[in-house]
């Protein structure tokens, strides 16, 4: 263990230069793949699809592999590993003469980007078990803060080519990965370390270790549903703006980045306040009642003040993954996080290969054939996997409560 004190702001920042390296190359994908010759938008779309579906599958299945080695030798070590990897990847993207060329990038930015499961780690190493949901909280406040400036910045870096938003996007990952060599701290002790297992360095093998555990099977199948209703926005939100409000990529952009400012305020400010004063059960409730009411209300606007108005509700809907996360925590020793963050990094990657298809066919569906119009269908879709959430991880919580009970008063 590292002499200097593992520090919040050391992995916060390390999270936020990765995902503005990410969001750099968004806005120019679509001319990329033009001069690739993938020119019809059809199809790019389409290629774009399967570049996104191909860095949610090797994430799937290598974030186990990661928290397990994380497990095993330290966070410090494998984070750094990732790192150097997506720089890599963005140096291999950028001088990519072909297609394949793009894809074989985005398989070891997968690999790579699987070193968010050692960040949620790292941040549960250092964090006191009453502080974890407030802390996973700031690792998505810095996700919001990424994807506002990452976009805007590679957007007008790529108005002057469109291959330098990717040696920019290298060059911040090297930097960081600099910054954690010379300065990022070790989290895990050795006395709290466990010998890596090829049976549960994959998803089935760490869901089937960590189920020994009473209450995360449960939780996990919430988790995931939570994940999927978010897609009813993150999957739809431009294609519902175009279709109901006529809106172009500046209107979309634009209410993006409103969204990522609200939620980066939520996570970083108000999940620290609400666990605080209400505790984890009752802010996990609150967030997923919110996001509940505002995908309702999201399934009903007709005029564009309405999108922004509901935001408001909405946006507290984030108070309820991060404090799951944070209660999945404390259910497991100091030498099995890294497999935990394994397990919830593939369930969110399973979210990102599924969600999409589940809630943009629905989009389609209730758009073109369907016997009624409700462009908002996705929405209530989403709405609707709130309530299932939450209704489990009610019934969850209660019966285990129950069980405590009647075992203390048969000890009795």
């Amino acid at each position: 263990m590292s002499k200097r004190t593992p520090a919040l702001g050391f992995i916060l920042v390390t999270v936020l230069i990765d995902v503005i390296g990410v969001g750099l190359i968004i806005p120019i994908m679509p001319e990329l793949l033009g001069e690739l010759g993938i020119t019809d938008t059809g199809r790019a779309s389409f290629i774009g699809g399967l570049l996104i579906s191909s860095y949610a599958i090797m994430q799937f299945f290598f974030a186990p592999i990661l928290g397990g080695l994380s497990d095993q030798y330290g966070r410090r070590l494998v984070i750094l590993i990732s790192l150097f990897g997506l720089t890599i990847d963005y140096l291999i993207v950028a001088n990519a003469p072909t297609v394949t060329w793009l894809f074989i990038g985005r398989i070891i930015a997968g690999i790579g980007g699987a070193s968010f499961t050692t960040a949620s780690a790292y941040i549960a190493d250092i964090s006191a078990p009453e502080k974890r949901a407030q802390n996973f909280g700031m690792i998505g406040a810095a996700f919001g803060i990424g994807f506002i400036l990452g976009p805007v910045l590679g957007g007008y870096i790529g108005k002057i080519d469109t291959r330098l938003p990717f040696y920019v996007a290298a060059g911040m990952s090297f930097l960081n990965w600099l910054y954690g060599f010379f300065i990022l701290p070790e989290s895990l002790s050795k006395e709290n370390r466990r010998p890596f297992q090829w049976k549960r360095a994959n998803p089935i093998g760490s869901f089937r270790s960590l189920i020994k555990y009473p209450l995360l099977l449960n939780f996990f199948i919430a988790f995931f549903i939570i994940y999927l209703a978010a897609h009813s926005v993150q999957s739809n939100w431009s294609f519902f703006g175009a279709e109901v409000f006529d809106w172009k990529s500046g209107e979309i952009g634009f209410s993006l980045s409103v969204v990522g400012i609200l939620v980066a305020i939520v996570q970083a400010v108000l999940i620290r306040k609400s666990v605080a004063k209400y505790g984890d059960k009752v802010t996990v409730y609150m967030g997923l009642a919110f996001s509940t009411m505002g995908l309702i209300l999201f399934s009903m606007a007709t005029e564009e003040w309405m999108i922004y108005a509901f935001l408001a509700v909405y946006v507290l809907g984030g108070l309820a993954g991060p404090t799951l996360q944070g209660i999945m925590s404390n259910q497991v020793p100091a030498d099995e996080q890294g497999e935990l963050m394994g397990a919830v990094t593939s369930l969110q990657s399973l979210g990102n290969i599924v969600g999409p298809l589940v809630m943009t066919s629905t989009f389609f569906y209730f758009t073109s054939s369907a016997p009624i119009y409700f462009p908002g269908a996705a929405f209530a879709l989403g709405a609707l996997l709130s309530i299932v959430s939450g209704l489990i991880i009610y019934r969850t919580i209660r019966n285990t409560k129950e069980t405590q009970m009647a075992n203390e008063e048969s000890e009795g």
